[in-house]
């Protein structure tokens, strides 16, 4: 069964994965379509989306538990297949104080350089 729900036609990520606006793709599958981040904050940086519009983490619903899971497991995968063999970093921004500037769930995929802690 797949995951994907009509888009949010104001959304841009629903944009992105529906060809409107062109993104360098990664990977794809019947759940979820990643892309490299136009603002990369390190040498990988990609964005795992799932193609059913979920506007944050926070308004993920139980139903929502598998397609978590699978964004989380793809990122890993990405993260192989480039050879982020010394670690990378996944992250969701929530909400407005949590750094979201588009309302579309998606993990960030960071790797390629030693990362810091905290991030910011």
């Amino acid at each position: 069964m797949t995951a994907y729900t009509e888009p949010v036609m104001d959304c841009l990520f629903c944009k992105i994965i529906d060809g409107s606006i062109p993104s360098a793709k990664v990977y794809e599958d019947e759940e979820c379509y990643a892309f490299a981040d136009i603002h990369p904050q390190a040498p990988t940086h990609v964005l795992v989306v799932p193609r059913k519009h979920i506007a944050s983490l926070g308004d993920a619903t139980e139903e929502d538990r598998a397609l978590l899971g699978h964004l989380l497991f793809t990122a890993a995968k990405i993260a192989k297949d480039k050879g982020l063999k010394g670690g990378y970093r996944t992250v969701f921004n929530t909400g407005d104080d949590g750094g979201q500037t588009v309302s579309h769930l998606h993990v960030h995929l960071m790797g390629g350089r030693s990362m810091t802690w905290p991030p910011g």
